[in-house]
């Protein structure tokens, strides 16, 4: 057997600065990943731990901390992680890192999704039972970038479908949830790349969504006030005033009259005529499928 990597990566050279990704099958005929690096390249499993293995019988090392601590603590007591342990957690992290960055190139955005939540899930545990505080800030500092990017999946997702309004609510909130975190750091930061990143392209989004009655009419007011147009600035302060009133005002209620019942005999009610069984809904046209969102503009690792 040949043990030479150089006969794997013929053909597939790195490329500095750039993430190459390729799907391959295993010789047990499951789906893998390659991620190329500098000196051959890492293979991990699609699905579970990225290293294929079982930790303690469970799907990650993160899963049995937490299954331990439940354990603990429903008997009344503490748990608390090792510098080894958290030595451990780390580790497990920067797999799922890589694995997650693969997934993103290859556009499979649940994937990625799915292995960020791993991550944001374990620096979340690590902050609650790690023995020293300097521990767990070793985790927390990567949870922006983390945030981004599990934000970047789940605004592509949107995306796909065709959904911008939601893709720009995901980035918006994520957005407001990093500036809150920065703020509250020891050193908080002058500028934060996964903020600038979030900002510019809800920017980019923004311009593309087609605008509502409502924005339209403000738009045209604040283009009244520039140039001195006051009284159509009044019109059209006045007709968003109504627009504004008419969405929040409740629905009226048709009133219901009975007539009375005439004296006599009651007639049967006439049967309802048969009716046609409606048709179905017409389906949704196919979405364009959503560009890439640019990259970072700054890495980290986790």
């Amino acid at each position: 057997m040949n043990l030479d990597l150089n006969t794997l990566l013929e053909g597939w050279p790195h490329e500095p600065g750039q993430i190459l990704v390729r799907k391959i099958k295993g010789v047990d005929g499951r789906e893998k990943i390659q991620l190329r690096l500098d000196l051959g390249l890492i293979q991990m499993e699609t699905a579970g731990r990225p290293d294929g293995t079982r930790p303690h019988g469970r799907d990650s090392l993160l899963t049995w901390h937490k299954e331990r601590a439940k354990s603990a603590m429903d008997k009344g007591g503490d748990y608390t992680l090792s510098g080894d342990d958290c030595g451990e957690l780390h580790q497990e992290g920067v797999q799922y890192y890589h694995r997650y960055l693969a997934l993103f190139q290859l556009e499979d955005f649940a994937g990625v999704v799915r292995d960020t939540q791993h991550n944001l899930d374990l620096f979340t545990f690590v902050s609650r039972h790690a023995e020293r505080e300097d521990m767990a800030l070793s985790f927390e500092q990567f949870r922006p970038y983390v945030l981004m990017m599990n934000t970047r999946a789940k605004a592509s997702l949107e995306l796909e479908r065709g959904n911008i309004g939601n893709a720009i609510e995901e980035i918006e909130r994520n957005r407001d949830r990093i500036l809150e975190m920065i703020k509250t750091r020891p050193e908080p930061l002058e500028t934060c790349p996964e903020v600038e990143f979030l900002t510019e392209w809800l920017q980019e989004l923004r311009s593309k969504r087609p605008l509502s009655k409502l924005e339209l009419l403000q738009r045209e007011m604040d283009r009244a006030v520039a140039t001195e147009a006051y009284e159509r600035a009044a019109e059209l302060r006045d007709a968003i005033r109504a627009f504004r009133s008419a969405e929040t005002a409740p629905e009226k209620q048709p009133v219901k009259r009975t007539r009375k019942p005439k004296t006599g005999t009651a007639k049967s009610a006439p049967k309802a005529s048969a009716k046609s069984a409606p048709k179905g809904a017409p389906k949704a046209s196919k979405q364009a499928k959503a560009p890439k969102t640019p990259k970072a503009s700054k890495k980290r690792s986790k």
